[in-house]
């Protein structure tokens, strides 16, 4: 397949939206996790009292549209979904329509099997985690999804490895037909001879890490249906790693890189962007690609493996970059404009991160006590057993580097978006305090705070990402697309917080304060989420977990003393 050949799932919303005419006559089979749009009429489901759908026509009345390319919000409108489509949008005037009925000539109204009346409602394009973890027992995997939808996280891209790819691609293919409530999901599956051979490819080291086999390999791994393909283990071998990126372009898929501080000195952001790698996932390898040599100045006594080391020093690059007038303009300027040139994108997680300059403000988040599972509060308190648990001996100096590390590596991704770079959206949650769907409106509000405009935010966690990750389809809401949207109860490109479950504080036309609702509604795929039941879902899983728990380091000087 050449270069620039459509992406398969491209050409199979083509298909089914055009017919097969319209791409050269060919058949093409829908990718497994992504089904594109079924006929009408649909059998409409009942999940308790978690959803329902999708319906033959479901219409959403007299709401304001966030389109999700980066337009303002307008409207307002009625929009008429039938089985997993957004098939019509009207504009709505409330005084032509109050005129009208006077007259005794009332408006004709779009029509369905189930009305919900958007009045005062904001809809918007669900939004995608594109790096997240599902993480394993004894945390029940409907934990993580129903917080994701319930924030309205409607795509993802899990990592295949916490639970393994047989069942994560399992997951994937129940909830692309809607036999499980989840968000859409396209697992990260990773080049490697123990993914290869889980989904039955038997493959030597060798031969993966040949780059004359890329070709082959990237081929195979897309046909057995996968679409987000991590290269982190080729970082040590440019020519293998540049091999397999564009391997997996050709033929439709999309890459991803969490490039080891341990092979930075090889392969660092830059050279990943040259190589033809899709995504940069974190932060790691961009501050080095601006310094003056192939690696950083690391302390005395520094061990890779000791996770303490390794986070420390990943903030303290930053500093050795922007301390230094022309390794700073290095990277604002000449790695900016470059990495834009050659094509990649910026898949930041800045969430994940964000407990590393303010460690007992992570601990401390409002939602821990009822929403975030006793396991995940065990594996982050820290630990040198557990990935991610590494904050003990965490000084105020090392909290400044991050304050400074976050500062810079905004101003970097500020320059990139503002020059024409393209900034996707992952959480790399649940990791370091950072809770399912929470993180990802908190994801929101760290793009805002690197100065990108709140419109621009919300097109790079929506079409932004669809684009980015080759997914047609999905992201906007116009007719012709999926019906992956959220309705929120105030305007979130004012306020993110009005995503958040437990909604934003306003203040009421008698001066009283209440809080607004959140997300009411995440629809996936035409099934309609009631979210406060998903979120009341989550809190009897909690409640569940902590049954029979001792108090953690980072709770006891914050109890009552025993009796």
């Amino acid at each position: 397949m050449s270069s620039n050949a459509l992406p398969s799932t491209l050409m199979v919303a083509l298909l089914l939206l055009l017919g097969p005419s319209a791409v050269l006559g060919q058949a093409i089979d829908p990718h497994p996790h992504f089904p594109g749009p079924r006929s009408t009429p649909v059998e409409t489901r009942q999940y308790g009292d978690l959803a329902e759908g999708p319906y033959n026509r479901l219409v959403i009345r007299n709401v304001m549209v966030i389109p999700g390319h980066g337009g303002p919000p307008t409207g307002p409108h009625d929009i008429l979904i039938e089985g997993n489509m957004i098939t019509e949008m009207r504009a709505f005037d409330p005084v032509a329509a109050e005129r009208a009925a006077q007259a005794g000539q009332p408006l004709e109204r779009l029509a369905g099997d189930r009305i919900i009346e958007g009045d005062g409602m904001y809809a918007m394009p669900g939004m995608f985690d594109l790096h997240y973890h599902l993480r394993t027992e004894p945390i029940p995997v409907e934990y993580s999804y129903y917080l994701k939808l319930a924030h309205g996280v409607t795509t993802t891209g899990p990592t295949g490895g916490d639970r393994g790819q047989v069942f994560t691609r399992e997951q994937a293919r129940l909830s692309a037909e809607n036999e499980i409530l989840a968000p859409r999901m396209f697992p990260t599956f990773q080049w490697g001879v123990g993914p290869m051979r889980e989904i039955g490819m038997e493959v030597t080291r060798e031969e993966v890490e040949d780059p004359a086999q890329a070709d082959r390999l990237a081929q195979e791994i897309i046909q057995r249906g996968a679409h987000l393909i991590g290269v982190n283990s080729l970082s040590w071998k440019p020519e293998a790693f540049g091999a397999a990126a564009q391997a997996v372009t050709r033929h439709g898929g999309v890459t991803t890189v969490h490039l080891p501080p341990s092979t930075l000195a090889v392969t660092n952001a830059l050279d990943a962007a040259r190589l033809g790698v899709t995504f940069i996932k974190h932060h790691y390898g961009i501050a080095e690609s601006a310094l003056p040599r192939r690696s950083q100045s690391f302390e005395r006594g520094y061990n890779y493996n000791d996770e303490s080391d390794r986070f420390r020093a990943a903030g303290q690059v930053w500093e050795e970059v922007g301390w230094h007038p022309e390794h700073r303009r290095q990277l604002i300027d000449v790695v900016v404009d470059s990495m834009i040139h050659y094509g990649v994108k910026m898949l930041p997680t800045m969430v994940v991160y964000e407990a590393s300059k303010d460690i007992l403000r992570a601990q401390g988040l409002p939602w821990h006590e009822r929403y975030t599972h006793q396991s995940l509060l065990e594996w982050n308190v820290p630990s040198p057993h557990w990935h991610g648990a590494f904050h003990w001996d965490w000084t105020s100096d090392d909290e400044e580097s991050w304050r400074y590390a976050f500062d810079l590596w905004g101003q970097f991704l500020y320059q990139f978006n503002r020059r024409g770079g393209k900034i996707a959206m992952g959480t790399d949650d649940n990791y370091i305090w950072a809770t399912a769907g929470f993180s990802s409106v908190r994801e929101l509000q760290l793009l805002r705070q690197s100065g990108m405009h709140a419109l621009e935010v919300l097109y790079a966690a929506t079409y932004g990402s669809a684009q980015a990750a080759r997914l047609e389809g999905l992201g906007l809401i116009r007719p012709g697309y999926l019906a992956d949207l959220v309705l929120v109860d105030g305007n979130p490109a004012e306020n993110f917080r009005h995503l958040y479950s437990f909604g934003a504080i306003r203040q009421a036309p008698d001066g009283s304060m209440y809080r607004s609702r959140g997300i009411v509604h995440t629809i996936k795929d035409g099934v309609v989420m009631n979210n406060a039941n998903l979120m009341r879902e989550v809190e009897q899983m909690v409640a569940e977990s902590r049954r029979g728990a001792e108090p953690l380091i980072t709770q006891t000087p914050f109890l009552p003393p025993p009796d």
